[in-house]
């Protein structure tokens, strides 16, 4: 049996902070304070040598529940679809209808956060609605 408890979720970006920020306001998550030391990420970062400043940020669930995000700087871009992805659960629980309604609801406020809707999956017998989506980046998450 593992002894593994905790999982990080960590993201190949251009702009490491300014993803990290939107998943913060996607999932209610904060940035953690500076590292001893510093008063700021600001002040923090322009002590590091100019390659590495900006090259990486963190958010995470204040609660301590979810899982620390980390967002790291790399040179390439996205090319391919994701092998893997966040499932953002907005509707747990929900049918029908009101699923759907809440469903779209997140999608507008997603959206103007800067995510793009991709595809509206209506429920079909086997699985309920769910919408798939892509944050500033490009990656795709499913709100479901």
């Amino acid at each position: 049996m593992t002894s593994i408890k905790q999982f990080q979720v960590t993201f190949d970006c251009a702009e490491p902070e300014r993803v990290a920020r939107f998943w913060c306001e996607v999932l209610g998550y904060v940035v953690p304070p500076p590292p001893e030391g510093f008063a700021t990420w600001d002040e923090f970062n322009d002590s590091l040598p100019p390659e590495r400043r900006g090259a990486d940020f963190v958010c995470m669930d204040p609660s301590g529940a979810g899982p620390r995000m980390y967002f790291q700087r790399v040179p390439e871009g996205k090319v391919v679809k994701n092998r893997v992805h966040l499932d953002v659960r907005a509707g747990t629980g929900l049918v029908g209808e009101e699923r759907l309604a809440v469903l779209e609801a997140e999608c507008a406020r997603l959206v103007a956060l800067g995510a793009v809707q991709v595809q509206l999956l209506r429920a079909d017998g086997v699985n309920e609605s769910c919408i798939s989506m892509q944050d500033i980046e490009g990656n795709e998450f499913c709100l479901d």
